[in-house]
């Protein structure tokens, strides 16, 4: 599977919280531009939960459209309903997407066997790569690396994307998935040990603003360079930290928009970062080269 720094995208919106096609077109070719490894498409950061269904078929069928094959796209295709996720992950396959990426169900809690049967019927229903997702700080559902060795099993299930900042998972999940399961980490503050641990990559919330620092501390850590990726990681630190402020994504929207990458839209009930807390996210950008 895909290796190094994948972007998990943003979704830009004009002011009014309509998707925002030109500043989609921005992003995919500077993310292409600056050596991004793959492209995450509504996502938790690209705020699937506020698109409805047509709209989210639609931000993947056009980024699809955007990346022309030029690196691979990942669509977030998730759900709490495992029949909205089926249908998703179909919408995914027909756009033409590379893989899909599922969050674990949020809210509803479900037990381990519940979430086991949940990935197993979808990747039965739909014949394309599937990525498990869990980040229990925002779903309240923690998959345990033991259920994600059973799912590794199943053919079209080929990787995870792990938030909860453990570091002691990657050696426990590497022993229950194999060698050729892919590892991401779903948290920036943690990734680079994540890769030195033995871990295939990053979905990255900060690749959206710092993309090239972001591919060179991978490229770094995967290549066995420690230093090498831990003095780029030292000038991302106060980013990974800031972006995460407020709730993902209302500090990377800011960010983007300061970087005239996109404009200022955001859907309730998220809101626009707010002033008390911009001039740490423009710090740590200063720090990190961007402004």
């Amino acid at each position: 599977m895909f290796r190094g720094s994948l972007v998990a995208l943003i979704t830009p919106m004009h002011a009014d919280g309509e998707i925002d096609d030109a500043s989609l077109q921005r992003l995919v070719d500077f993310h292409v531009a600056a050596g991004t490894a793959g492209i995450v498409a509504v996502g938790t950061t690209g705020e699937s939960a506020t698109l409805d269904e047509d709209e989210h078929c639609a931000v993947i069928r056009r980024t699809v459209e955007l990346v022309a094959g030029r690196i691979p796209v990942v669509a977030g295709t998730g759900a709490n309903s495992t029949r909205e996720a089926i249908t998703l992950t179909r919408c995914a396959k027909d756009a033409g997407a590379d893989a899909a990426l599922l969050v674990t169900p949020y809210y509803n809690k479900p037990t381990q066997e519940g979430l086991y049967l949940h990935y197993r019927a979808i990747a039965e229903a739909v014949d394309l790569p599937q990525i498990l997702y869990n980040v229990p700080g925002r779903t309240a559902c923690d998959m345990l690396p033991e259920t994600v060795g059973r799912l590794a099993a199943i053919g079209n299930i080929v990787g995870l994307k792990e938030a909860t900042g453990d570091l002691s998972r990657v050696a426990r999940l590497r022993a229950v998935c194999g060698p050729d399961f892919a590892l991401y980490s779903g948290d920036d503050a943690t990734g680079c040990d994540f890769m030195l641990l033995g871990g295939d990559g990053v979905i990255s919330v900060t690749a959206n603003l710092a993309p090239r620092q972001m591919a060179a501390m991978c490229e770094a850590a995967l290549g066995g360079d420690r230093e090498g990726a831990r003095t780029v990681n030292r000038m991302l630190e106060p980013l990974h930290r800031a972006l995460f402020v407020q709730s993902n994504p209302i500090p990377v929207k800011w960010g983007a928009a300061q970087m005239e990458l996109c404009s200022t839209g955001i859907r309730l009930p998220l809101t626009w970062l707010s002033e008390d807390c911009q001039a740490p996210v423009r710090a740590a950008m200063q720090k990190a080269g961007l402004v």
